[in-house]
């Protein structure tokens, strides 16, 4: 096991540079720079060529793209992330602030789709044909095709606006700072967050627990007339849980990802609404700094999935 785990760190190191330069590349694409995007129109007409190159020489902007981005990478290794472009603060603070909020929401929705997913899935599973089976179904299918944006403004629109039931927005009210102060305002955001992944949850879990009733080893355990509730949840719902594991994993990292929609429609003080504003001001530091902890955050993910499958299911070996 052990073995199995610094080779997977060390494949990480190269994956990171390579995913790192591609990011880096599709920034340089884009059009516009830092400067232009600092620039206020009302005042572009009146500054010179000359001060616009001294103003991209002073952020480094004049070096060619492999200069840049080798210094980028030469100092991450160091430990030094730089500072922002457009705001001039240290890269790794912002990060810090930012940070928080949106493991926080992700945690949250991760949870809320694990329990309920689950929970449903076995449940259809267990009445499979039967009317309960059918609506979850259904249920299923709107929750992964309806886009999280518009189940969060219906969301507002009705707990927040017209029932007053929750807060429209934000993280935290001026003058309140503890876990329960923030609760109220994590409901909503985090519920929306999860829906889809609820569903693709309950979807995987009712087929993985179809497939697990129909072995070989429940027929066994059935005919030395165990309890059913034991059948089912100890036997064949453990069997079942390792391709929902294997989801579960590997969706975390897509829900800091997919934060970035919410935290806009909830004025969520996360990495997510931080990424928009750097990709809006070509601020390249900051928008690679989150770009880089995202990868990272597959690469954890997919390591600790390898992990807790064989930590659940005794017949995989890690090799």
């Amino acid at each position: 096991m052990l073995t199995f785990i610094l080779r997977r760190l060390l494949i990480t190191i190269p994956m990171l540079v390579a995913i790192s330069f591609l990011v880096y590349l599709g920034l340089e694409l884009t059009p516009g720079d830092a400067v232009s995007h600092m620039i206020n129109p009302e005042v572009a007409n009146s500054i010179s060529p000359e001060q616009l190159a001294e103003m991209r020489e002073a952020l480094g902007l004049n070096k060619s793209f492999f200069e840049r981005f080798s210094i980028w990478l030469f100092n991450v290794v160091q430990g030094n992330f730089g500072h922002s472009l457009s705001g001039g603060v240290a890269i790794s603070t912002i990060v810090l602030d930012r940070l928080p909020a949106t493991l926080e929401l992700s945690i949250f929705a991760l949870l809320f789709s694990t329990v309920i997913g689950c929970s449903l899935g076995v449940i259809s599973a267990l009445k499979r044909g039967s009317p309960t089976d059918s609506a979850l179904t259904v249920i299923g299918m709107l929750g992964v095709s309806i886009p999280e944006f518009f189940f969060g403004l219906v969301a507002i629109l009705i707990f927040a606006l017209n029932l007053g039931w929750l807060p429209a927005g934000g993280r935290l009210l001026p003058g309140y700072d503890s876990f329960f102060d923030r609760l109220p305002h994590i409901i909503l955001p985090g519920i929306v967050l999860s829906l889809m992944m609820t569903a693709g949850v309950m979807r995987y879990s009712r087929s993985a627990m179809l497939d697990s009733l129909s072995r070989e080893f429940i027929r066994t355990a059935r005919s030395k007339g165990l309890p059913e509730w034991r059948i089912n949840l100890i036997h064949g719902f453990r069997v079942a849980l390792t391709p929902v594991v294997v989801l579960i994993g590997f969706r975390l990292p897509t829900l800091i990802g997919g934060s970035v929609v919410i935290e806009s429609v909830f004025q969520w003080p996360g990495v997510g609404s931080e990424l928009i504003d750097a990709v809006r001001g070509s601020d390249y530091p900051l928008v690679m700094m989150i770009a880089l902890l995202s990868v990272f955050a597959v690469l954890l993910a997919s390591l600790i999935v390898d992990i807790l499958t064989a930590l659940i299911d005794p017949r995989v070996r890690l090799g």
